[in-house]
């Protein structure tokens, strides 16, 4: 045959003319040396090649499990919110979320219509815990200190993390401005062993309010489900009052400059506002005026089990809220959803609220 062999034949080596290698003259060493340097040459680029193809494969025809899989992270963002007000850097403290218990709303007929409108709407009494750190350039100002320890069974107590997390901590806090002496509010003073949590803060509170919840003689009249509330606000007070830290107020006396009081009284007999205002802007932190946000704005004479004088919360609240609709005031509401500052406006025979957006930019609005 004309043609040159294509392959080599099995068993042995085929040359150029195509003849087999047995017949021909035996081969010189240099031809020899060139011969097994092609065959390794080969060889090896043959293992390359295959190689090669082996990675495509794997990379494109099988999928890598490993770069596949999106990895989920658990962890959320620290808990703390800023914003400022005039000269005013305002920081919510995340104590943690709960839901309000539809029990705690008092009358049947409101809280047998929530618990229905719940199987639709599981999220209705969604709330928070929130604190507010206030720093005016002089002062460290907190106001409320969330549950610590003695409230919520384990789903608050944040608000330390979230203090440290803004870049404070509890020993540059001067001073601590506390609406009521409910635990939520005041917990996170103080620890389960009697240690303040903020060493170097002056505590104010009403008056009312302090000597109230203070009381042996009041709490030993108290109803056995109210007990405990004494018993936390005596424990969490006790080693603020042995330092001489603890202070009460009774009128408009000045505690911090650019502040004013607002009494809010009802939820509890000393229920305080604290008002502040800077270069013409004002926050107001309302304490628990609001606790079922989406219920309380819609029905404001809905009350809680919790008020102390029920019709005079009711009464607060429709005083407050109309005034608050009206001006451009940011509310700094601890069970509001965090970050648990927004703004009021009129919403048919209620209120809507408007929470702060989130932004970067540290420009006032």
């Amino acid at each position: 045959m004309d043609t040159q062999a294509q392959q080599d034949v099995p068993g042995f080596l085929t040359n150029a003319g195509g003849k087999p290698a047995a017949f021909m003259s035996p081969p010189s060493c240099s031809d020899l040396t060139h011969r097994r340097s092609r065959n390794v040459l080969k060889r090896n680029s043959m293992r390359f090649a295959a190689a090669v193809l082996v990675a495509l494969a794997s990379s494109v025809a099988i999928p890598n499990p490993a770069v596949a899989a999106a990895l989920q992270h658990h962890a959320q963002v620290p808990g703390f919110y800023r914003l400022q007000v005039g000269d005013l850097e305002v920081t919510a403290l995340w104590d943690g979320t709960a839901s309000f218990d539809p029990r705690w709303l008092n009358g049947q007929t409101t809280t047998d219509g929530v618990v229905k409108a719940l199987h639709k709407d599981p999220h209705l009494l969604d709330a928070a815990d929130t604190g507010f750190l206030v720093n005016t350039g002089k002062q460290l100002i907190l106001v409320d200190a969330g549950s610590g320890t003695w409230f919520g069974g384990g789903a608050l107590g944040r608000m330390a993390g979230s203090l440290r997390s803004g870049g404070y901590t509890p020993e540059e806090v001067d001073v601590v401005l506390v609406t009521h002496l409910h635990s939520d509010h005041i917990g996170g003073l103080t620890t389960q062993d009697g240690k303040r949590v903020f060493p170097n803060a002056q505590v104010y509170v009403a008056k009312e309010d302090s000597d109230f919840w203070l009381s042996p003689e009041i709490a030993a009249k108290a109803p056995k489900d109210a007990q405990p509330f004494f018993q936390a606000a005596q424990a969490i007070a006790a080693p603020y009052i042995k330092a001489g830290k603890w202070h009460t107020f009774s009128g408009s006396e000045p505690i911090v400059d650019g502040m004013q009081l607002v009494p809010l009284h009802g939820h509890t007999p000393g229920h305080t506002g604290y008002e502040f205002s800077s270069k013409g802007h004002k926050i107001l932190f309302w304490g628990d005026t609001i606790h079922a946000q989406r219920v309380q704005l819609q029905h404001p004479k809905v009350t809680v089990v919790f008020d102390i004088d029920p019709a005079a919360a009711a009464a607060t609240r429709n005083q407050l809220l109309p005034e608050l609709a009206r001006e451009d005031i940011v509310i700094a509401g601890p069970h509001m959803l965090f970050p648990s500052l927004g703004r009021l406006h009129k919403a048919g025979n209620g209120y809507s609220w408007a929470p702060v957006s989130f932004t970067d930019q540290w420009v006032e609005k």
